[in-house]
């Protein structure tokens, strides 16, 4: 069987799946399908659920490549973190299965593009704008903490808007469940907190870092710890000096000079009350944090659509060249026994 072996056919270049009440059962393959992104070892795709019409993002990911990358138990791992979350401001898993060639993911699909481009085009945020996506986030690590979870890779490129201009968390390649420490070194050089730099271990604390080097990047236009060079990034960091322009919001200046604490014990959101310091924080004093959850602040940016009617727009995505799928070659049986668990 070949890659999508368990889905046959093709419409306008989708991906086409029938789904039942319970799990979706692809039963309609492409030879080649639109698609949202590409990844190392794998692609996203488009694909459309037969019986209600609704839009579906797929993550396919070769089997042999993740094999050759030594990224086996990386997968399973991502798997299974998102197999146990589901949030409105993260992207949410519905559904994995397997061929004998490629591993697939279903996604929902959040049409409106990455916050990145949003930013890249505006230059930078106003204080309003970026507290408004700050707020969402500090909902969905609230929530991950709560699990025990770790995200580790926030950045501008992970945020995605969905149609009404919501903030959804996508990529939890790096996210891992933690009991005390980890002391992997991953993320982005720019977001990386000290003490990953400093391999001295690191646990949630990473995340609030993480959303203070965010909300300077929304608010300034650019990171607050850059460099041509990943070691001169790590200096700067290691450093914790940050450069202020005058035109910042002096409340959200506070916030983050107390997430970029060097020392994570007393660094906001890692402290006794955890997140409950960061959503008491004076940035976010007029917020009612149950209007928060319930999607009912008001977006300052909606996406806008080429085709405004058609649910399948992926016109807020970069142009991918179609993949034929038929260049990824099948498993033999002691390789598949490996994903035995996927």
């Amino acid at each position: 069987m070949g890659c999508l072996g368990a889905i046959n056919g093709h419409v306008r270049g989708l991906v086409v799946l029938a789904m039942s009440s319970d799990l979706p059962t692809p039963i309609l393959s492409p030879k080649r399908a639109v698609v949202l992104g590409t990844g190392t070892f794998g692609r996203v795709c488009l694909c459309r659920d037969k019986i209600t019409n609704k839009y579906w993002a797929m993550k396919i990911l070769a089997m042999a490549d993740v094999i050759r990358l030594k990224q086996i138990e990386h997968v399973k791992n991502e798997k299974n973190i998102l197999q146990e979350i589901d949030h409105p401001f993260i992207v949410n898993m519905r559904w994995n299965s397997k061929d004998d060639c490629c591993l697939y993911m279903l996604f929902e699909f959040v049409s409106g593009g990455e916050l990145f481009s949003y930013l890249r085009n505006a230059g930078r945020f106003d204080s309003a704008t970026a507290n408004f996506y700050a707020c969402e986030i500090v909902l969905a690590l609230e929530y991950l903490h709560s699990l025990s979870i770790v995200y580790r890779d926030l950045k501008p490129e992970n945020l995605l808007l969905d149609r009404e201009g919501h903030m959804k968390i996508t990529d939890f390649g790096f996210a891992k469940k933690l009991k005390d420490r980890t002391w992997t070194l991953c993320g982005t050089p720019e977001y990386l907190a000290p003490e990953i730099i400093q391999s001295k271990g690191h646990n949630k604390a990473v995340d609030w870092w993480a959303l203070g080097v965010l909300i300077y990047e929304m608010i300034v236009g650019y990171p607050p710890f850059y460099d041509d060079n990943p070691f001169g990034i790590y200096e700067k960091i290691l450093s914790g000096k940050i450069e202020w322009s005058r035109h910042v919001d002096p409340i959200a200046k506070d916030l983050v000079k107390k997430l970029l604490v060097l020392d994570r014990t007393k660094r906001l959101g890692n402290m006794k009350n955890g997140a409950e310091d960061v959503k008491r924080h004076r940035w976010f004093k007029h917020l009612d944090w149950n209007v928060v959850i319930r999607k009912q602040l008001k977006p300052p940016i909606v996406p806008t659509y080429v085709f405004s009617s058609k649910e399948d727009d992926t016109s807020n995505f970069d142009d991918y060249p179609e993949t034929d799928w038929k260049s990824v070659r099948s498993l033999d049986k002691i390789e598949m026994q490996l994903f035995e668990d996927f």
